[in-house]
């Protein structure tokens, strides 16, 4: 039996970075090492990677218009549609894809869902969290994107998500039955950038990193970290570190920046607070192995990428239990779960992992044996197992 050919429906990709762009990429290179026809089509945001092509595959950038109430913005939709929908067909008819595999759900979605009605293309829809954890609601405003989703998932042939926590709204929210789990993955290795480190603190730092978005919590770590301090506990052991002797190391970029930059300087934290902006993979990879601690203070979290990246720094994780995270953090194990809305409580598993260094130590490394299960390989061997086979569509 001949492997499908595959299309990733992406709601974005380079040269945007994030946990979405990441998962397709790295599923997109495991996809073709095993020999499987890929081809990455994500949402036209108006921007190219600069270069030649960094991999084997193709990626196509596809116009995705959708129709609004005001006047002006339907006239624009009419103008636009007829042409965005000959790329989209194109782009079916070339390839000849034997499954649509929609990766967070968007206007992306939508399209996808048009070419599995009109071409009988077999559809997949993973979730990476869209419905939970976006900072403008989006499916809350839109009628269209809500109604377009809950179709979708009735017509798939498979739905997948990184956690239970992500399934449930699903099915909650928007009808979905049943559902299947697919794990986030980690690359197993990053090579060290030694010319951030001229950028780190000489001492000793925690680590938080991602989109500085609401949902991820950076406000509520800044006050934890301020809480921290405040309080002043003393190490408890030999080589542990007190509140006063940490510093606070962001790495990423995003709308809240300015609001946490604020904040920090309104509890008079500018002198031991340092935004690094946005970081390269290989960048996070050196700031997390030099930090004390990787502290994830989502609000909702569908996976959290991050806590693999820390594991494969070793590095000690003082994760958000807001989400999905508790399906595969072990609380005092690998990790240490707190629930970051309560700054007291999020400000004391810190304490705990700056203190302790036999339990700092022992997170550390019981993360470094986790991390294996988490390779993007076995994340592509469990999409095989759902995609049909080549020639199911018509």
């Amino acid at each position: 039996m001949s492997a499908p050919r595959v299309a990733l429906i992406t709601s974005s990709y380079a040269p945007h970075v994030g946990g979405v762009e990441t998962h397709v990429a790295e599923v997109a290179r495991a996809l073709t090492a095993r020999g499987v026809a890929v081809e990455v089509w994500a949402v036209d945001r108006g921007e190219r990677p600069q270069g030649p092509p960094p991999d084997a595959f193709p990626v196509r950038y596809l116009p995705t218009p959708l129709p609004a109430r005001r006047a002006a913005s339907l006239a624009r939709f009419a103008r636009r549609a007829p042409g965005a929908w000959t790329a989209w067909t194109r782009a079916h008819r070339r390839f000849r894809p034997d499954v649509l595999h929609v990766h967070c759900f968007g206007p992306n979605g939508l399209y996808a869902l048009a070419l599995q009605r009109r071409f009988g293309t077999p559809l997949i829809v993973t979730s990476h969290g869209e419905t939970t954890g976006d900072d403008d609601n989006v499916f809350a405003r839109s009628a269209l994107l809500r109604r377009g989703l809950r179709d979708a998932l009735a017509a798939s042939t498979a739905v997948t998500a990184p956690s239970e926590y992500v399934l449930r709204d699903l099915r909650a929210r928007f009808g979905l039955t049943g559902g299947v789990v697919v794990p986030n993955g980690v690359a197993p290795d990053v090579p060290a950038d030694k010319g951030i480190r001229s950028r780190l603190p000489s001492g000793a730092y925690l680590a938080a990193v991602g989109r500085l978005g609401r949902m991820k919590g950076f406000d509520l770590l800044i006050e934890a970290f301020a809480r921290l301090r405040e309080r002043g506990t003393p190490s408890r052991a030999g080589n542990g570190e007190g509140p006063d002797e940490v510093r606070l190391v962001i790495a990423g970029d995003g709308p809240e920046r300015s609001a946490l930059a604020e904040q920090v300087a309104a509890r008079g934290l500018t002198d031991v607070v340092d935004f690094l902006g946005w970081c390269a993979p290989a960048e996070v990879a050196t700031v997390l192995a030099g930090s004390r601690a990787l502290v994830v203070p989502s609000r909702s979290e569908a996976f959290g990428i991050a806590a693999l990246e820390a594991w494969r720094a070793g590095t000690a994780l003082v994760m958000t239990n807001r989400g999905g995270a508790g399906e595969f953090v072990h609380d005092g194990e690998d990790g240490i779960l707190v629930d970051p809305e309560d700054e007291d409580a999020l400000a004391a598993a810190i304490a705990r992992v700056l203190e302790d260094p036999a339990l700092r130590d022992g997170l550390a490394a019981a993360g470094s044996e986790r991390v294996a299960e988490f390779r993007w390989e076995r994340v592509v061997e469990r999409y095989l197992l759902l995609y049909p086979p080549a020639g199911t569509s018509r």
